[in-house]
């Protein structure tokens, strides 16, 4: 290995910017919790680039979710069809307003499958005085939950359109897709917008390794002026009386910090060099990878502007001599880190026997064949030459 010793992160935060000057005037003011001017600038700035009326800050992307599904009504007993491949977080959210989820296979994109859940609510479903209905179990299906997997925009057109025809609201989790700009298709000509901008309510995060960060956080975005004021309201804690600390309904402890905000203004302005950079990694590893047997950088949708959030490597086994979890070993040793899929969340213990809207297949294929390969907006030319030369260094 060249570069003996060196470690080689999957993703992690770079810090570049003007973080410590405004973290420092935090510190200055002593305005440095869920109070002060950076949470209202970097609220404003944030649904200034994404296209957005209003947004509201969170202290995590799960906070954000939890409070997006409760404005869009999800209550106890209700169904939420969800992508089986997705981190927990987004199908853990669904179960906190005490729902359960409908899981949906996934595309080549690694997105929830449009067509799987167009034929599930028009087949196993029906509509009732009290909304949509799933026949087999008699429950309200209540909300539908697309996941902008690794950055890559859902084709939510035939979502955005079922869920008109039957009165579902469309709550994105954009969590890992901040900079994407979804299309449309050529036939509709739709305009480019924002992931997260498309549905009633999107969601996103601020987790170290997402292409911007706070350390931990989260956004609410919506252009319904009612339901960022209603969600304003839930992550303060219900307060209907800010002297007095009268409550008439149960709140959240969910607002980002000012010393958070503020590192994350720092790090909204440098989002289009975090774009370019990486851009220009998943480049990279597409063009010098393009000629190893059994490897293949997964595509990203033809009808985005792709932030390229992660590079996920796809390994057929018996053509390039190892499967995933032999190379992901071999790796390792080489001080590279990467990272599988997630486990498919109708396999994890709290969800075993919750309902799905049809066959997983290609969701079980994706899952065992994937692997993260490093990507940090920091990540060097020498760090990327070290990754891909370990690649083509097949047994």
């Amino acid at each position: 290995m060249s570069d003996a010793g060196q470690f080689i992160p999957l993703s992690v935060p770079r810090i570049r910017g003007r973080e410590s000057e405004y973290v420092q005037e935090c510190l200055q003011q002593e305005w440095v919790s869920s109070a002060g001017s950076f949470v209202d600038r970097f609220e404003s700035a944030f649904a200034e680039y994404v296209g957005a009326r209003y947004a509201v800050a969170c202290s995590s992307g799960s906070a954000a979710l939890h409070v997006a599904l409760l404005l869009a009504g999800v209550r106890r007993n209700d169904l939420v069809l969800v992508p089986t491949l997705t981190f927990i977080a987004t199908v853990n959210c669904i179960r906190y307003c005490g729902a359960d989820p409908v899981f949906v296979e996934c595309d080549e994109y690694y997105d929830i499958d449009p067509t799987q859940v167009v034929r599930f609510i028009e087949s196993d479903c029906v509509r009732m005085p009290d909304g949509l209905v799933h026949r087999k179990t008699g429950r309200r299906v209540a909300a539908i939950l697309p996941v902008h997997v690794f950055g890559n925009a859902v084709d939510i057109d035939p979502l955005l359109e079922v869920a008109a025809q039957h009165g579902l609201p469309v709550v994105e989790d954009a969590a890992e897709s901040l900079g994407t700009r979804y299309r449309g298709d050529s036939a509709s000509r739709s305009a480019s917008r924002h992931t997260g901008t498309l549905g009633a309510i999107g969601c996103f995060s601020f987790n170290g390794n997402k292409i911007i960060t706070t350390g931990g956080g989260g956004m609410i975005v919506t252009d319904d002026e009612a339901l960022a004021r209603r969600a304003k309201y839930l992550t303060t804690q219900a307060k209907d009386d800010d002297v007095r600390f009268i409550h008439d309904e149960v709140g959240f402890n969910y607002r980002l910090t000012n010393v958070q905000a503020a590192i994350g203004l720092g790090q909204l302005e440098q989002m289009s060099e975090h774009l370019r950079r990486k851009r220009h990694i998943h480049a990279r590893y597409c063009r010098e990878l393009a000629g190893t047997d059994g490897l293949k950088v997964a595509p990203v949708p033809p009808y985005a502007e792709n932030n390229c959030w992660m590079v996920a490597l796809q390994v057929t086994a018996d053509r390039y001599g190892e499967d995933r979890e032999q190379l992901w070993e071999r790796l390792a040793r080489r001080h590279i880190q990467t990272r599988p899929v997630w486990e498919l969340c109708h396999r994890q213990r709290p969800y075993r026997g919750c309902e799905s809207a049809g066959e997983l297949t290609l969701a079980e294929t994706l899952h065992t064949s994937t692997l993260a390969l490093p990507c940090s907006v920091g990540l060097t030319e020498a760090q990327q030459t070290v990754v891909i030369e370990e690649l083509r260094r097949v047994r």
